[in-house]
């Protein structure tokens, strides 16, 4: 009950105006200590607090460098757009002093950061990504604090906080890849200045410092990028939290003829996006929900708008690759979602077809989550593996977490989106009866024949930071026995470690990249052929490759081939896996990626190809798409041949030749000369009726074009 005081003219009335007493809309805070208890953990394991707020406060990414030590980037502008050098983000040095596992003394490195989203240990120092940068911090006097600041990278996409580049990480090809959400950027080098812009438009970023090279790359991650033992990438997005690009964009945009350019796959399928959360939907959510669903129903709109346990937050995908956990964990990715207020856990299988990965529930969580809680504001935005084999969970811990830019007005009143600024939490977990001890790494001090030994090491982490710190120093003098564990190390992942090394070292040769084409690990084979490019005289190892028993290898043999010379050879090797595999539109656009791919040659080839013209064996929409691209080349040489050969039947096979030949030539967008050199050669070339009905149709655009 609410009382006022009212005042008229002058005696003093005192009137009481009620008000019904309201559950409040949002929930208040809890203790780290409360906070925890609200948890559901997945059987068989524990979850304890390493650091909370005041040492850290709103957390974003966790990252451990070679000595083992704790940094922490904190986002304190979100939602906000932070005025130029007037950032709030910071990162910190996170300690433990006493021994106990828990966070106690934190350390300012570097502050007045605008947008820092993550961070990586190079050199000694930190790249940081903080658009429209990517900045390089180090000490250099050992006091703690970074005092030297460089921007490597300039021009990324700034105007939405959940948009921007982020997520930096160190692949084992020694390339540092970075999500891009696929946002318009114009990217310029600070070191290289001279280069042109590199435009990002569709595309995520990779770069190598060590080789001065910078590039897109294929994908559109958000928030959240992991990788395997082998190299795959898997990066995050709102609603489809596992994605993967089979394809890497210096691949699949070699040219610009073909049919699509896509380049993501989503892994876990696209109908069974379901979460279990154990919160329950905030209010904002059920209104705006509620409110767009009778906006689709009005529109007469087959749409359903999901409240609540679908994902729409999901972030921080992490793949576990330690030796802690069961085995059954191991190669387990675990994805945030910060709108449920719980953590995902999915199973990664190999499969013979493009995108060669699938994604599944594991058999424990078929029903609820490897991680959830009843407290709304557990923000788990983010997960890290340690070099102690635990999973560190960062939790922004805020009361809303939403952009406001996706929220109408009318809701957003009573909502505060700084609530929860001063707070954060980092979670480890770990099995049950298996509370690790202190990581002290202390790489740094490791010699680097000590750092070649560390290669073999189990888990990722140790293997990756031996790598890096390798490749850092340029020490020739322990190639040898890099060469020896390529050789003859039993682990293919230490063989496959050894391999970049000695890449990175400068030291590898085309002796080294034929032993590993001949390997019995097929990853192994697979990045054999991706080197072998640098090698012309490794072509023919590459045209054996395309007939190799495993799907994967014979998909990267594919996109090699294209990196050769045109022979007989190497075009009879790309039929083979068109006949093979052209049924998986993942091959078709391997194959059709190279100008080898999408030629009259492989058309010629084809058609003479008694597999191919076979109604069961055939794959009439490989042959579609190929035509496609030798319609988009605008070769007026190209398309007097191909109409000639052009097959003049009526099955499905023939006419989709000639429907794919007509679609290129519209992309193509040829010269008036070439289209009128076209059509004549057209109408002097008989179809059947409905081949003919298909001719016309273009004849009359082009002539309308003309």
């Amino acid at each position: 009950m609410k009382h006022g005081v009212l005042f008229i003219g002058g005696p003093l009335i005192i009137a009481s105006v009620l008000s019904c007493s309201e559950k409040p809309r949002y929930a208040d805070a809890l203790s780290p200590e409360e906070a925890i208890k609200t948890f559901e953990l997945e059987e068989g394991f524990a979850i304890e607090t390493f650091a909370a707020e005041p040492f850290v406060s709103d957390p974003i990414m966790l990252t451990f460098d070679e000595q083992g030590n704790a940094y922490v980037v904190e986002m304190a502008d979100y939602p906000g757009k932070p005025a130029p050098d007037a950032g709030k983000g910071r990162i910190k040095l996170l300690k433990d002093t006493n021994g106990d596992g828990v966070i106690d003394s934190a350390t300012v490195f570097a502050d007045g950061i605008g947008d820092a989203t993550s961070l990586l240990p190079y050199e000694g120092g930190l790249l940081v990504t903080a658009a429209p940068n990517i900045i390089y911090y180090k000490d250099t006097d050992g006091d703690g604090k970074a005092d030297h600041e460089e921007i490597l990278f300039s021009g990324f996409f700034e105007n939405n906080s959940e948009a921007q580049i982020t997520s930096l990480t160190y692949g084992v090809d020694n390339w540092i890849y970075a999500n891009n959400n696929g946002q318009r950027s114009g990217v310029k080098s600070a070191r290289h200045p001279a280069t042109d812009s590199l435009s990002l438009a569709g595309k995520d970023f990779r770069f190598r410092l060590d080789k001065n090279l910078f590039e897109a790359e294929s994908g559109a991650g958000q928030f959240g990028l992991t990788t395997d033992d082998w190299g795959h990438r898997f990066f995050t997005q709102n609603t489809w939290h596992l994605q993967t690009a089979p394809i890497p964009d210096r691949y699949l945009n070699r040219h610009k003829r073909m049919p699509s350019h896509s380049s993501v796959a989503n892994i876990y399928g696209t109908e069974d996006i379901r979460a279990f959360a154990i919160s329950e939907a905030p209010y904002w959510r059920v209104e705006r929900s509620e409110g767009r669903q009778r906006q689709y129903d009005a529109a007469g709109l087959d749409r359903t708008e999901h409240v609540w346990n679908h994902f729409t937050g999901a972030s921080g995908g992490m793949m576990y690759n330690s030796g802690l956990f069961p085995e059954a964990y191991y190669g387990n990715i675990f994805t945030a979602e910060v709108a449920l207020n719980l953590v995902h856990r999915d199973v990664i299988n190999p499969t013979r077809e493009g995108p060669f990965l699938t994604a599944k529930r594991a058999p424990e969580g078929q029903e609820k989550e490897f991680l959830a809680s009843t407290d709304t504001w557990f923000r788990p935005v983010n997960s890290t593996v340690g070099p102690d084999g635990a999973l560190y969970v960062v939790d922004m811990y805020r009361q809303h977490i939403e952009t406001p830019v996706s929220i109408p007005d009318s809701l957003k009143v009573d909502m505060d989106f700084q609530k929860g600024t001063e707070l954060g939490r980092i979670y480890r977990i770990y099995p049950e009866g298996k509370r690790p001890g202190n990581p002290n790494a202390a790489l740094s001090e490791k010699s680097s024949a000590d750092l070649v030994g560390i290669l073999a090491h189990t888990d990722q982490w140790w293997r990756i930071q031996a790598q890096r710190l390798l490749v850092e120093r340029k020490d020739p003098s322990v190639a040898g026995k890099v060469a020896e564990l390529l050789k003859a190390h039993a682990d293919p992942r230490t063989r496959l470690h050894a391999l970049y090394v000695l890449e990175g070292l400068d030291q590898l040769s085309a002796e080294h990249v034929s032993a590993v084409l001949a390997d019995t690990h097929p990853q192994l084979r697979k990045h054999g052929i991706m080197l072998a490019e640098r090698y012309p005289a490794l072509v023919n190892a590459v045209v054996a490759a395309a007939n190799d028993p495993e799907a994967e290898v014979a998909f990267q043999a594919a996109l090699s081939l294209g990196a050769f010379a045109p022979t007989a050879k190497t075009i009879d090797a790309l039929a083979k896996v068109a006949v093979k595999y052209g049924g998986d539109p993942w091959f078709r656009k391997a194959i059709l990626s190279s100008d080898l791919g999408a030629s009259y040659a492989l058309y010629q080839v084809l058609a003479q190809t008694a597999a191919y013209k076979d109604a069961i064996h055939n794959q009439p929409k490989f042959m579609e798409e190929l035509a496609f691209t030798i319609g988009a080349s605008g070769d007026l040489s190209q398309y007097k041949t191909f109409v000639a050969a052009m097959p003049k039947g009526e099955t499905d096979y023939e006419l989709g030749i000639i429907q794919g030949f007509a679609g290129g030539v519209r992309k193509a967008k040829a010269s008036d000369a070439t289209n009128n050199a076209l059509i004549s050669t057209i109408k002097s070339t008989s179809f059947s009726a409905k081949g003919q009905d298909i001719v016309d149709k273009l004849t009359k655009e082009l002539t309308g074009n003309n």
